[in-house]
């Protein structure tokens, strides 16, 4: 437990030597899903007031999901779109380096005190998007801190096309007339 408490902490501090071991220890796995599913239960009781309890298990559940489809994406563009010479990984390499770079995302518990919501999440999303572009770097063996940035861009803007497609379908048909 010390062990993943110290790569917790090592990981928020944004520590490239964090996410090299975490990408080389196969054993680490469980310990990825472990932050990630922290962080977003610490997402899901700051905003308890708006998103409810059901609004938690949902958002757990969706966070999972979203972890193993962005390191995929992740592991696509970088190795096969963007790769430098020595770019060389696999998809549980990703895996383990993105879980991990969701640690900064447990201060979302912080954001159930009134008032502060807003600033907690924002800097936690900062936090968290330059967590994974050291998470990437690291992982993909890159030399340029740029090029995981360009990695991170362009998996973030085919997410949301993807989500904005998958809404339209799928809430475009609520509002249909019965």
């Amino acid at each position: 437990m010390t062990d993943f408490k110290n790569r917790i902490i090592r990981a928020a501090k944004l520590d490239p030597n964090l996410y090299e071991e975490v990408e080389a220890d196969e054993g680490a796995m469980r310990q990825a899903m472990g932050v990630v599913v922290l962080s977003s239960l610490a997402a899901g009781v700051g905003s308890i007031a708006s998103v409810g309890f059901v609004g938690i298990l949902t958002g757990t559940a969706f966070a999972l999901i979203g972890w193993y489809v962005w390191a995929y994406l992740t592991y696509f563009i970088g190795t096969k779109l963007l790769p430098e010479p020595q770019t060389e990984s696999n998809p549980g390499e990703l895996l383990r380096t993105i879980g991990f770079s969701s640690s900064p995302g447990l201060i979302r518990i912080f954001a159930i005190i009134p008032g502060l919501a807003g600033v907690v999440f924002l800097v936690a999303s900062i936090w968290m998007l330059v967590a994974m572009v050291i998470a990437v770097r690291q992982a993909l063996d890159y030399r340029s801190t740029w090029r995981a940035v360009g990695v991170c861009a362009i998996g973030w803007i085919i997410q949301v096309l993807v989500l904005t497609l998958f809404l339209s379908l799928f809430g475009g048909h609520a509002n249909l007339p019965a």
